[in-house]
């Protein structure tokens, strides 16, 4: 009786049953023995017993959302790939550090459950966890009916990782001369979608509408899953001829390009990217086509094409690059590191509240 009162009133329990039920395959798929307990309990536990054989383990966590990229698989009715923007928004900046993820939790907050729906968006979650090694440990489904329409949802995720105190990546490690590594995008991945709304909406475009650009809907188009390097990254940083040659990462999210790099290098360092060394993918240049702007003003809100920068010894260089592309990565040369005194006009000096270095990007883009 209880249960149809509150589902008079908009929640309905039995429907998150029942999409517990049909992702419950899925997430029990990224549990390895270090997972306790199973699906449903009210807290995930994760035996960290590894950590006993480490010197001084360092735990790094992160947590993120995916932004209104969600709208357009609402408006399109696709929810399989969500996920994955999640666990790389969250997992790969876990990374960046060098820590290798332990488990990841995920939130979804709708104004109607619906079964099928939220095991997409669970089922996406889970098959990127266990790509990247990281179990799927809990999560929660909250109905808020009146606050959120009964198709609308959001989704966040935290993920906690683990790395050695003295094998920590970042600005300390980077010296003069380094060389910077850049490793391509999928796509838009998770940022600036705000943006690519504004201009759909301006020119009248439909997601459902074909694109002749993309040979599909411009909705599937613009859903293409972030891509995942944790997995590949953790394996290349476990390489034993690369050990100490990786000095720091950088994820490229919100902000673009050159603030992403800019806060992982060390105060006085800076960097100049020649944009001829790689192509902005279709994607970004389609968007920009339609907008009326060039690729240059929007390098501080999309990635144009590169997802993750890695800042390595500059004899390490093509080891590192080999390495990646062995996972499976397109890499590429994008510059170097000076500590030379210069005018920094023009550059992107640190962002996110961190004072870091400089970078600016010069040039043209590839064809």
């Amino acid at each position: 009786m209880s249960d149809d009162l509150y589902a008079s009133a908009g929640v309905d329990t039995r429907a998150g049953d029942r999409a517990v039920e049909l992702m419950k395959q899925a997430v029990q798929a990224t549990h390895g023995p270090e997972v306790l307990g199973g699906v449903g309990g009210f807290a995930g536990m994760f035996d960290a017993s590894k950590m006993l054989k480490m010197r001084r383990p360092l735990l790094a966590t992160s947590t993120d959302g995916v932004g209104t990229k969600v709208a357009i698989a609402q408006a399109i009715d696709k929810h399989d790939t969500i996920g994955q923007d999640l666990v790389g928004m969250v997992v790969d900046d876990i990374v960046v550090v060098g820590a290798e993820p332990m488990f990841m939790t995920d939130y979804i907050a709708c104004g109607r459950v619906v079964p099928e729906r939220i095991a997409a968006i669970v089922e996406g979650i889970a098959r990127a966890c266990a790509a990247t090694g990281t179990a799927l440990t809990g999560g929660e489904t909250a109905e808020h009916p009146g606050l959120l329409g009964p198709d609308d949802y959001d989704v966040a995720g935290a993920a906690t990782g683990v790395v050695e105190a003295d094998r920590v990546l970042g600005a300390d490690r980077v010296k003069d001369g380094d060389a910077i590594i850049a490793l391509a995008a999928s796509g838009l991945h998770s940022n600036g979608y705000s943006l690519v709304r504004r201009i759909l909406a301006d020119k009248g475009i439909d997601y459902a509408q074909f694109a002749d650009d993309f040979g599909t809907s411009w909705g599937e188009a613009l859903l293409e899953p972030t891509r995942l390097y944790t997995g590949e990254l953790v394996r290349v940083l476990n390489l034993p001829e690369l050990d100490g040659k990786i000095h720091a990462m950088s994820h490229v999210t919100g902000g673009g390009i050159a603030a992403n790099l800019a806060r992982v290098l060390p105060k006085g360092a800076w960097v100049e990217l020649d944009r001829a060394l790689w192509s902005p993918l279709p994607v970004f240049r389609v968007l920009t086509d339609l907008a009326g702007a060039s690729l240059e003003s929007v390098e501080g809100t999309w990635n144009l094409g590169i997802g993750m920068f890695v800042v390595v010894d500059a004899a390490a260089a093509d080891a590192v690059m080999a390495a990646c592309r062995a996972e499976g990565h397109d890499a590429w040369l994008a510059g170097s590191v000076s500590m030379a005194e210069r005018d920094f006009a023009g550059f992107e000096q640190g962002a996110k509240g961190v004072d870091g270095g400089a970078v600016r990007l010069v040039g043209s883009y590839a064809n």
